[in-house]
C-alpha cells in the first residue's frame, strides 16, 4: 500500500479500503461481530495505587507516621493518596460483587501476579484501573478472541480513554446486562508487532510497569538480561509483546540526539537525527502522538498572518476561523483504532546537508528503523523496553491476528 501523508484519518481510511479491508457493515454481515457475550470466568486485573506503591517504597515495615512525613517532603498528601486508594478498592469490590452475583467465577489478580496463565484461564479480562492498567492487560493477550474490558476505577488519576463509560464504574451490573443482551459492539483495536534483526539488540525485555528506574538502573537492567548469542539468531525475532498505543525509539538520555535510518514501505533508507521516533496505532493517535503533532491556535494564527503578508486583500483574522482551522488540523491526526495502519512522527528533526527529513510524519503499513544509537531503547506502550543500539534493525507492521478484542458500550 502506498504511503498516505497529510490527508489525516479520512485519507488513510480511503487507502485502507482500496487495499481490500471490508468495511464495518460487511464485517458485521460476515459474522465478524458476534452477538451476546456471557463469560463463565473473568479475571479482574487491579492496578497498583500510588498509596500501595509508596508503601512498597518504604520497604513494607515503614510506620504510617514515617510515611506521612516522607510524602510531605515531596509535596504529596498521605490522606489524599489513602482516600483514592480506598475509592479504588471500593470500586474493585463492586466489580467482583456484580460478576459473582451473575454466577460468573471472578478472580482478582494483582499486577505482579498477572501472567499468560491468567489469560488462558479467563474467558474475559477486566482491567480495573486506568489507561496504564489497560495497556498492561493487553500486553499479555496475543489472540484476537480474548475480550478485554477496561473499567476506570481511578477517575481522578486517569481520563480512561480506553475504558467503558465512567457510569459503569459505579453500576457495573448495567454493563453486564448489556453484554448478556448483545447491546454493545466489539471493537478490534489493531496493534503493532515488531521484528528485530541484526546486531545491537537484546530480545529480552525490561518491564517498566512496576519500576521507577534511574538512567543508570535502566541501563544496568538491560545489561543484566542475558541476550541470545549472535550466532544463534537465524533471522528476525518477533518480540513477545504487541504495542496497543505506540512504539518509541530513542536514546535513553533525552538530551542526546537519536541517530537512525528509516525506510517506509520498503523504500530507500534515509538518515535521521532528532529527538526520537514515535509510531502509533489508531488507539495511540489520541495519546502521545497527538500531543507531539498538535498545533496551538497561536501557531496557526502566526502561519495565517504570514500567508496573508503582502496580499492586497489582507484582513484581520477572525478568531473563530483560526480556531476552526486549528481544530480541523488537530482532528486529522486521529484515526480509528480499527484501521490497519500506523502513523509515524519524527520529533524535532535536525535537517542539514548530512541529515534529511523528507517526511516528518505520515501513515504507512510498514516501517523499518536501523539504529545508529549508542545507548538507545525501543519502548512499547511506555511499559516494556528493549535494548536498541547500533546495528539493530526493527520492522514494525500491523497484523489482523494481533488485534485486541474490546467492547464499546453506549452511555
Amino acid at each position: 500500500m502506498a504511503l498516505v501523508v497529510g490527508g489525516g484519518a479520512s485519507a488513510s481510511a480511503s487507502a485502507l479500503r482500496a487495499a481490500g479491508r471490508p468495511p464495518a457493515v460487511l464485517r458485521r454481515a460476515l459474522g465478524l461481530v458476534p452477538g451476546p457475550f456471557q463469560p463463565a470466568r473473568v479475571a479482574v486485573l487491579a492496578k497498583t495505587t500510588r498509596f500501595q506503591f509508596e508503601q512498597q517504597r518504604g520497604g513494607g515495615g515503614e510506620r504510617d507516621e514515617a510515611m506521612r512525613q516522607r510524602l510531605a517532603t515531596t509535596g504529596s498528601s498521605y490522606c489524599g493518596l489513602l482516600e483514592r486508594h480506598h475509592n479504588h478498592s471500593t470500586n474493585i469490590q463492586h466489580l467482583l460483587d456484580c460478576l459473582r452475583k451473575e454466577g460468573i467465577e471472578a478472580r482478582l489478580v494483582k499486577r505482579g501476579d498477572y501472567s499468560e496463565e491468567t489469560v488462558r484461564w479467563a474467558d474475559a479480562i477486566v482491567s480495573a484501573g486506568g489507561d496504564g492498567t489497560m495497556l498492561l492487560t493487553a500486553s499479555k493477550v496475543f489472540g484476537r478472541h480474548k475480550p478485554v474490558i477496561g473499567v476506570n476505577t481511578d477517575p481522578e488519576r486517569s481520563l480512561g480513554h480506553l475504558c467503558i463509560p465512567l457510569r459503569y464504574t459505579y453500576c457495573f451490573s448495567d454493563a453486564l446486562k448489556k453484554l448478556r443482551q448483545g447491546e454493545f459492539r466489539w471493537q478490534w483495536r489493531h496493534r503493532i508487532r515488531v521484528h528485530l534483526a541484526g546486531m545491537g539488540f537484546n530480545p529480552r525485555p525490561v518491564d517498566l510497569h512496576e519500576q521507577q528506574l534511574s538512567l543508570e538502573q535502566h541501563c544496568s537492567a538491560h545489561r543484566n538480561t542475558t541476550p541470545a548469542a549472535d550466532g544463534d539468531r537465524s533471522g528476525p525475532e518477533l518480540l513477545p509483546v504487541r504495542a496497543l498505543n505506540e512504539v518509541f525509539v530513542g536514546e535513553s538520555l533525552s538530551s542526546r540526539p537519536s541517530y537512525y535510518e528509516i525506510s517506509i514501505n520498503d523504500g530507500p533508507w534515509e538518515k535521521h537525527k532528532n529527538s526520537g521516533l514515535n509510531v502509533c496505532t489508531g488507539t495511540g493517535s489520541k495519546a502521545w502522538s497527538y500531543n507531539i503533532n498538535k498545533l496551538a491556535s497561536q501557531e496557526v494564527e502566526d502561519l495565517l498572518l504570514i500567508a496573508q503578508r503582502g496580499s492586497p486583500a489582507a484582513q484581520p483574522l477572525d478568531p473563530a476561523f483560526v480556531e476552526q482551522v486549528t481544530q480541523h488540523y488537530n482532528e486529522s491526526l486521529i484515526f480509528s483504532p480499527e484501521e490497519p495502519c500506523i502513523f509515524f512522527s519524527i520529533r524535532e528533526p535536525i535537517v542539514n546537508r548530512v541529515f534529511t527529513s523528507s517526511l516528518h510524519r505520515g501513515f504507512t503499513t510498514k516501517l523499518a528503523v536501523r539504529s545508529r544509537c549508542w545507548d538507545a531503547c525501543m519502548v512499547l506502550d511506555g511499559g516494556t523496553s528493549f535494548e536498541f543500539n547500533d546495528g539493530a534493525v526493527a520492522t514494525l507492521t500491523v497484523d489482523e491476528d494481533d488485534a485486541l478484542c474490546t467492547v464499546l458500550l453506549e452511555e
